[in-house]
């Protein structure tokens, strides 16, 4: 059985631990392929936090369309109600 995770096999906090070792060895040969993907990783997080900030809005927003959607089909009824007492009474 696999076992799945939501969350990266790698994180920012491990490959900056990695660019620390780089330090302490003193071999820089692998520091700017770590610096791409600890931007990498950070613009994913940004656009992520963006997303969650639409979809909360979006949110919103539906709720209120939705409240006004429905007092509009209120009305509409209403409307129609009238219309059909007009049409009797001709």
């Amino acid at each position: 059985m696999s076992y799945y995770s939501a969350y990266p096999h790698r994180t920012i906090c491990d490959v900056i631990e990695e660019l620390r070792k780089c330090y302490e060895t003193r071999n820089f040969s692998s520091a700017l392929g770590l610096a791409e993907e600890i931007q990498s990783m950070g613009n994913r997080m940004e656009a992520a936090l963006s997303d969650k900030a639409d979809v909360e809005s979006w949110t919103k927003k539906r709720k209120e369309m939705s409240k006004e959607m429905k007092k509009l089909n209120e009305e509409i009824e209403i409307l129609e109600e009238k219309k059909t007492k007009l049409e009797k009474n001709k």
